[in-house]
């Protein structure tokens, strides 16, 4: 018996040893991230149902020199998210709300004009396309942040709203913030209380009796971790929080309780606790299996895990869970200066093996292009998410940009494209019109470039104008300045210069305005897209013209209409000017009655000028096409048109000849003219390259 009890000692002081040596090496993490007088760092660690370490280091109150300990409050921000999503899913099980329900059941007067379902899963998981209230109110130039006591009625308000999503529910993941202050709107709904009571009541049942949502800023938060930040200059300043937001973060709460709900989530098998188990696994039904109650569920470290991060002014948070090692991580920080992620994942590599993992790349990136110049590949990307990227070259070096953040170093990977310096596994490789970014665990991720092409004085003038939403409440201005596109917003200090990358995207900042015309061509808006807000409708309030001025090598030509009063007819004048306006010639194209000028377009010989007249033709007014030779002589003119009024906007040259685009009007009689119908749509005539037309074809009706 002697014999059998030694060894078995020795196996337990070995064990409580190599245990010790990994705890020593934890301490000497956390201490090294701080000194005693920063503010404050937390972190704690469940393994197989048990807690089995917590350090404390650092200063809640700077002011007052208290240190963080058991009993500090601090806010996790998005690592609530798993909370706000567990009281869904418990109200789903009690039968008080479904999760495939279409939030309207609970919010009738949400997105009128969407005819498809915004369910609740789709809320939990960032599917919905709900915008993000946090960068909508930053395209507004109200950061949430200056808004002293903004609450989740103000941004349940803006949310009311917005008139479409940023796409289909369930199509595409895109992180919004929207859906989970929504949730706890329907919550309340759903509970009949307020989020307020079901959470304080929720959390007493978990045994977490420190842990509440924020209501008012101005509350007194019991032992609160204060948020302090030095904005680079090395003198701490408390970071302002004047906001009255919950649910989708701002949750206060002890490193304790948190520590407490990582041992019934380990423990939850041995408890039969359905709720925990399932709050761990995706959402029944959903599009997507890497999220899913407020929890991410994507592999760390080459682990299986379940996390979550969260952010807020100088708060900061990290929870980490490798269920197959029933190990917890739980860090939380009031310090901007730190990184609860970067320290969750150190610590994790000190008590979890390094994984053997295979190396196996995509062979796409043996089809990359080979030594590609540095011109092909530097410019803009959008991510699968819409991001926007830039590869920038820098004193011959390349870098890769995310939005506006610090540019990141890259370097040459053989013949066969880039890598990152700081992390040489990550590949790039470039290809056509896209890059791709190779894992090496053989996942991949395309960034598709925006093309960049020159356009014409045309174009940019064609561009200037007031853009207003009406979602949002915002108007910019772009106007044509020294041959650049200036734009000026309500909120910023001086007009800024757009970065025109091609007819149809334009660039300022991080913001993406992709350009919208109408059929014939004319730019009637642009789709707003930055960060987590996609597709933003801005229309065009003013300048609403076709292409009467294209340039020449030695100036401009122009088409205009003249005349016209009620006494006169109008006629078309057509002029050549020197770049500096004054005219060199002119001429004139008309008949008795009024003939109007849209567009005009050059031809190898001349000009084609599309307009509309009453002269000539069959109807009221017909479609006119007027071709000049270089000097504006006319050669011919032909017409097409019906009985009613038919008007020609712009012209197109296609393999055929030409395609004309204007509107036909079609009424219901051709003499009862006080009794008859009409309505107009959208008409286009294709023609050979004398203007002789081979076929038309009448669109959609664009008025009634």
């Amino acid at each position: 018996m002697k014999n059998f009890i030694l060894p078995l000692l020795l196996l337990i002081a070995t064990f409580a040893s190599a245990q010790s040596e990994i705890l020593k090496k934890i301490d000497e993490v956390v201490n090294s991230k701080l000194e005693a007088t920063d503010p404050g760092l937390m972190v704690g660690i469940v393994k197989d149902g048990s807690i089995v370490y917590e350090n404390y280091k650092g200063l809640a109150s700077l002011q007052h020199s208290v240190k963080v300990g058991e009993e500090t409050r601090s806010n996790i921000a998005s690592t609530a998210k798993q909370f706000t999503a567990l009281m869904t899913l418990q109200l789903s099980l009690d039968k008080k709300l479904s999760l495939e329900d279409d939030i309207r059941k609970y919010l009738p007067t949400f997105y009128p004009k969407v005819k498809e379902p915004i369910k609740i899963r789709h809320l939990l998981n960032h599917t919905s396309g709900i915008r993000d209230f946090y960068d909508l109110m930053s395209i507004q130039q109200n950061p949430w942040w200056r808004n002293v006591g903004f609450d989740n009625k103000d941004a349940i308000a803006l949310l009311e709203k917005q008139e479409n999503l940023a796409f289909e529910p369930g199509s595409r993941y895109m992180y919004s913030n929207s859906g989970y202050t929504i949730l706890t709107k329907i919550i309340a709904i759903a509970a009949g209380e307020s989020f307020h009571d079901y959470s304080k009541n929720f959390f007493e049942t978990l045994g977490m009796r420190n842990t509440t949502f924020l209501k008012n800023y101005m509350h007194v938060i019991p032992n609160q971790a204060l948020p302090y930040s030095d904005w680079g200059d090395g003198v701490w300043q408390q970071y302002p929080m004047i906001t009255n937001l919950y649910g989708d973060g701002f949750l206060f709460t002890t490193l304790e309780d948190q520590l407490l709900f990582e041992k019934a989530i380990q423990n939850a098998e041995n408890s039969n606790k359905d709720l925990l188990l399932k709050s761990q696994e995706s959402i029944p039904n959903s599009e997507i299996k890497s999220y899913g109650f407020g929890l991410e569920l994507e592999d760390r470290l080459g682990y299986k895990a379940v996390h979550h991060s969260g952010g807020t002014g100088s708060y900061h948070s990290q929870v980490v869970r490798y269920p197959d090692e029933k190990l917890s991580i739980f860090v939380m920080s009031s310090n901007s200066r730190l990184w609860s992620g970067a320290i969750a994942d150190e610590i994790a590599k000190i008590i979890l093996p390094e994984k053997e993992t295979k190396i196996a790349y995509d062979q796409q990136l043996d089809k990359a292009i080979a030594k590609p110049l540095k011109s092909q590949i530097v410019g803009q990307y959008l991510s699968p998410n819409d991001y926007l990227i830039r590869i920038e070259n820098s004193d011959d070096n390349l870098f890769w940009r995310n939005g506006n953040n610090n540019p990141i170093a890259l370097s040459k990977n053989g013949v066969k494209g880039y890598q990152f310096s700081e992390n040489p596994k990550l590949k790039i490789g470039f290809f056509k019109d896209e890059l791709i970014l190779f894992y090496p665990s053989g996942k991949t991720s395309i960034y598709t470039k925006i093309p960049q092409q020159k356009v014409t004085l045309a174009d940019l003038e064609g561009f200037e104008g007031d853009y207003y939403s009406r979602e949002l409440d915002v108007l910019f201005s772009i106007k044509h300045k020294n041959n650049k596109l200036m734009i000026t917003l309500k909120g910023w200090d001086e007009d800024q210069e757009i970065e025109v990358l091609n007819k149809n995207e334009l660039l300022v900042f991080d913001y993406i305005l992709k350009v919208q015309r109408d059929q014939f061509n004319r730019v009637t808006g642009v789709n707003l897209t930055t960060n987590r807000v996609l597709n933003n409708v801005f229309r065009k309030m003013t300048n609403l013209k076709f292409q009467p001025k294209i340039e020449t090598e030695d100036g401009s030509i122009n088409v205009t209409t003249i005349g016209g009063s009620k006494e006169d007819p109008s006629q078309i004048l057509l002029t050549k000017n020197y770049p500096n306006g004054n005219e060199i010639w002119s001429q004139q194209f008309g008949g008795k009655s009024y003939d109007k000028a849209s567009s005009i377009m050059a031809v190898k010989d001349g000009y084609l000028i599309v307009g509309s007249t009453s002269s000539y033709g069959v109807g009221n007014y017909d479609i006119l096409l007027i071709k000049t030779d270089k000097k504006g002589k006319k050669q011919w003119q032909k017409t097409y048109g019906k009985f009613g009024n038919d008007y020609g906007y712009s012209i197109e040259k296609v393999s055929t000849g030409y395609i004309i685009k204007g509107t036909t009007q079609e009424c219901s009689s051709n003499s009862d003219v006080f009794n008859r119908s009409c309505k107009t749509n959208v008409w286009f005539i294709t023609t050979d390259k004398n203007g002789n037309e081979i076929s038309n074809k009448v669109l959609e009706e664009i008025d009634s």
